[in-house]
């Protein structure tokens, strides 16, 4: 039986950014990215890996939802939007759980 109290998805996101010469345009650039994530796709988004890389970050994004099918919904917008942005350079890893698998 499929608990109805909800479900959770953790995206474990690795970025590329080919174009970045420094620290300092990786920041810029990730602060846009993590924006997006958090203002169109309604995801909750923290930078958790290669902070010193120019070149690479981790992101780790949470989405909640009220049924799977909802939740596997916006999980896909998320992943589009950024193979889109990064056509060549980024890799989600989706974890879905749902509240009573957390709770045991």
């Amino acid at each position: 039986m499929v608990s109805a109290d909800g479900f959770v998805a953790v995206l474990v996101i690795d970025l590329h950014f080919p174009d970045a010469g420094s620290l300092k345009g990786k920041r810029r650039e990730l602060s846009s990215v993590k924006a997006q994530l958090h203002g169109r796709l309604g995801t909750t988004v923290a930078e958790t890996g290669h902070h010193d890389l120019w070149q690479r970050s981790t992101l780790t994004a949470a989405l909640t939802g009220g049924s799977l099918a909802a939740l596997f919904s916006a999980t896909d917008n998320v992943e589009r939007w950024l193979h889109a942005r990064f056509p060549e350079g980024a890799r989600v890893e989706r974890l879905v759980a749902s509240v009573e698998d957390l709770r045991s």
